[in-house]
Formats: C-alpha cells, sequence, structure tokens
C-alpha cells in the first residue's frame, strides 16, 4: 500500500493493557494506518504475566512475561508499530481472581497515578489522535477497564497547564480520544452460530469465562467504521506471532468463519473527545 500524502506526518497513539491487545483489537486499524505513513506508537500497560500460554509453550517457558514481549515486539514490528512503551504494571488476570489484589496489579493502583504516566508519555509522543477501550474493557477485563479509565483522564492532564510533569514537558492536548468498541452486529451473529454448532457463547475464551451473550447487550454508538480489508492478511500475520495466545487461530474455527461471511474486517470506534458530529466516518483523521 502507498503512502497517502495528506497522512504524512500525522500521529495515533493506542494505550492499552496487554500484549495482544494491539493486534487482536485495533490491529487492522493500526496496520492501516502505519501503512497510509501515519507514526504509530504503542502503551502497553503490563507485559501479560498471568495471560493463559497454550500448553505447548509451558515445559520450555521460564517467563510468560518474557515470551509474550517478544511476541508483542514481532506483533509490532508486523504491524508497523513504531515505538512500544512499557508502564511495567502487572497483568491483574481476569474479574475474582488472586492476581487482582498483587501490589503490582494494573487494577489495583490509583488511576490518578497511572493516568499521570500516560499524560507524560502523551506530552512526549504528541499524537493527534489517541485510541484506547471502551468503557467496559471490550470484554470487562479489569486491566482493559483500569487503562481505558487512566487514558481519559490522562488525556485531560496531558494538556492542562497545572500538571506539572516530570520531565518539565509542556502542556500538549491530542485533536481526538476514540474508544475501540466490539460490532454488536458481529458479535450477536458470534453467538447465533456457536449455538448452531453446540457451543456456549456464555463460556468463550481458552478460560471459557468471556460472556459473549452479556456482551451482546452493552451497546455504544459508532462515530467511525474503518475497513482494514486491505491490511486483513498483515492482521493476520500480527497475530500469528502472538502464538502462545492461539493467535494462529484467530482466522480458524467460528470466529473465522463468521468474519468471512458477514465481512468482519472493519474495527468500529465511538469518538470520546471531542463531542462527535453526525453520521459514521470512515477516518479516524477526520
Amino acid at each position: 500500500m502507498k503512502q497517502i500524502p495528506e497522512y504524512s506526518g500525522k500521529s495515533l497513539l493506542a494505550v492499552l493493557a496487554h500484549p495482544d491487545d494491539e493486534t487482536f483489537g485495533m490491529g487492522g486499524t493500526l496496520a492501516l494506518y502505519a501503512r497510509r505513513g501515519v507514526s504509530v506508537q504503542l502503551i502497553c500497560a503490563t507485559r501479560g504475566e498471568v495471560g493463559e500460554i497454550d500448553p505447548e509453550y509451558k515445559e520450555s517457558l521460564k517467563s510468560a512475561a518474557c515470551l509474550r514481549t517478544q511476541e508483542l515486539r514481532c506483533a509490532a514490528d508486523t504491524l508497523g508499530i513504531e515505538v512500544i512503551h512499557f508502564l511495567n504494571y502487572r497483568d491483574s488476570g481476569m474479574p475474582g481472581s488472586p492476581d487482582n489484589t498483587h501490589p503490582k496489579a494494573l487494577a489495583a493502583q490509583p488511576v490518578e497515578q497511572v493516568a499521570r504516566e500516560v499524560a507524560h508519555l502523551i506530552r512526549q509522543i504528541q499524537p493527534e489522535v489517541v485510541l484506547t477501550f471502551d468503557p467496559i474493557g471490550g470484554y470487562r477485563h479489569p486491566d482493559h477497564i483500569a487503562i481505558q479509565r487512566a487514558t481519559v483522564l490522562g488525556f485531560d492532564l496531558a494538556g492542562d497547564p497545572e500538571f506539572a510533569d516530570p520531565e518539565g514537558l509542556p502542556p500538549f492536548h491530542p485533536q481526538k480520544l476514540y474508544f475501540h468498541t466490539m460490532n454488536r452486529t458481529f458479535l450477536k451473529i458470534s453467538v447465533r452460530v456457536m449455538r448452531l454448532i453446540g457451543q456456549d457463547p456464555r463460556q468463550f475464551g481458552q478460560n471459557k469465562d468471556i460472556d459473549l451473550v452479556s456482551l451482546t447487550e452493552v451497546d455504544f454508538p459508532t462515530h467511525v467504521k474503518i475497513d482494514y480489508r486491505p491490511v486483513r492478511d498483515v492482521r493476520k500475520a500480527a497475530a500469528a506471532c502472538h502464538a502462545s495466545q492461539g493467535g494462529a487461530m484467530m482466522t480458524k474455527g467460528v470466529r473465522g468463519m463468521v468474519s468471512r461471511l458477514f465481512g468482519g474486517y472493519y474495527d468500529t470506534y465511538m469518538q470520546a473527545n471531542p463531542e462527535p458530529g453526525d453520521g459514521i466516518k470512515m477516518d479516524l483523521f477526520g
């Protein structure tokens, strides 16, 4: 894909929780804009310490964090992410797990503390566009919700002259903040297909701890819809980098079938700041 002059010099920052969030969630968007000439950077709050690892990797695995960091670097190179900024908090695990209370768990940190770190990086990177999770963290992961809240606050802090930056960087306010949302139509079709083939949509994922049915009952407005079909093979290659998380299976099975049959090659976003206009746009920069 040739670079498009109108995007030259523009920058985009994704603020996410774990290695693989950048690919499984908004990977198509990041790859598309990187190939249009946008400078794409990533803040990753943890290194995925307690993510479920495929059994074939456990025998030789010394550190889940080390493996998942390597997988993230592979995916970032594939997508076209220029720089990864780690906040070095710890993966909090799913709701109710003992990892929620670890002293370094992201979900256990004061939101203001994490927000100040995000604000500092926003001033340093100076992105026009910032992306993060929706208010329920996509599928209610505590870390997704924690970093989403910190990003919303950090977005405002970065432009606030009263915020004392640790390195004395001047205020900078990005133009737009977006929440990546799940396509509810896609989710509802997935639930129906799973039921037809005898799978329980209330027990989705490697740990069977994601309730897809409950997610279809929460809706967010769509203000931007990104068609990433031109880079779908790039996203597929990036997903394969996350082998320990079953990344190679992302385009197979039920999810892959639904994507192919019902046009799942779109990322949808809710515009959080500033107030959106009418209609659905096809570009984050507008």
